[in-house]
């Protein structure tokens, strides 16, 4: 069977090759685009028909995502109706490869009338709409079809001038990660930036705690029933002075062997156990545990106090989908 995986190759390269071709021609007008959607005060508006209008789409939800509202109109249904969704101080992009696309000509005097600013992201500078518009950016590429008609090319060089764009815009904007992770509160982002150890944590009757005497045949008792394969060891003030895990258990029992079962909490425990307060990040949490490679943390109310609020374990945040 005959394989055209060389040929797949050789379209990706000439798409490349079309991305980098049109560098060289956007220049001050790319500035004064990101100029014009930095002073929009209402939505940016994206329309193109068939392929290009799916390039607008993505456009559309890429800005949004980074802090300018925006939106993707079809240019047929704006001749019936859509067009009222538009109002002044919002911003319009047209996307036409030929600049001849009937329906967004039909609609531009209308948009002017309105006072509407226009780019065109088009591949004919002379042509209708790019005399129509207030700013062209040309993108006249070949396409990557051996027939030069199929939106190829053309559609990849305006998707990845509408990404450019919209980072440009966003670092002009000062938008930081924890900008977007505000408008992702499902994503994983969105969960690494904004849990924090309080909403995790396991408090009251799952919370593991004995005391310095208390015989090790109930501290294990007490890890086996909380199942964190964890526990706080408390002394008589209530304050937190060390911890017992399922590798001091082990530790033990090799040195103490069978009398260990008759040894206390204070005899078996690891002082100084590892805490972080309950308003961190759970990132954070996450990463003091790699750090010191533990699987859990005393939550603490604030800094300096030894009577823990709380317990957070690794499984917490993997289960939150934090890791």
């Amino acid at each position: 069977m005959k394989r055209f995986a060389h040929v797949a190759k050789q379209i990706m390269k000439e798409e490349a090759y079309a991305i980098l071709s049109v560098l060289d021609r956007l220049d001050d007008e790319l500035e004064a685009a990101i100029d014009m959607l930095y002073r929009c005060k209402g939505r940016v508006v994206l329309t193109g028909m068939g392929k290009s209008g799916i390039i607008c789409r993505k456009i559309a939800s890429t800005l949004s995502s980074v802090g300018t509202p925006a939106m993707f109109i079809h240019p047929a249904d704006s001749l019936h109706g859509d067009l009222g969704m538009l109002q002044r101080g919002d911003l319009l992009i047209v996307v036409s490869k030929s600049g001849e696309t009937e329906e967004i000509i039909k609609i531009l005097p209308w948009i002017k009338r309105l006072g509407i600013e226009t780019i065109a992201i088009t591949g004919k500078r002379d042509s209708t709409i790019a005399r129509m518009s207030d700013l062209v950016l040309e993108i006249d590429v070949k396409e990557a079809c051996p027939y030069n008609v199929i939106p190829t090319a053309s559609t990849t060089v305006a998707l990845a001038l509408g990404d450019a764009l919209c980072i440009a815009l966003m670092e002009r904007k000062n938008f930081r990660i924890e900008d977007f992770a505000l408008l992702h509160p499902g994503g994983t982002l969105g969960r690494r930036l904004f849990l924090k150890v309080e909403d995790l944590m396991h408090t009251g009757d799952e919370f593991p705690r004995v005391y310095e005497t208390t015989l090790m045949k109930h501290v294990i008792l007490e890890i086996t029933s909380k199942r964190l394969g964890v526990t706080g060891v408390f002394d008589e003030g209530e304050e937190l002075t060390g911890v017992i895990t399922d590798g001091d258990l082990r530790r033990a029992l090799e040195r103490y062997d069978d009398t260990m079962l008759s040894k206390t909490a204070r005899d078996v425990m690891t002082r100084n156990p590892k805490c972080i307060l309950k308003d961190a990040l759970a990132a954070h949490a996450l990463r003091k545990m790699e750090e010191h490679a533990i699987t859990s943390l005393f939550v603490l109310e604030r800094e300096g106090d030894r009577r823990p609020v709380g317990i957070i374990h690794i499984h917490d945040l993997l289960k939150a989908k934090v890791a």
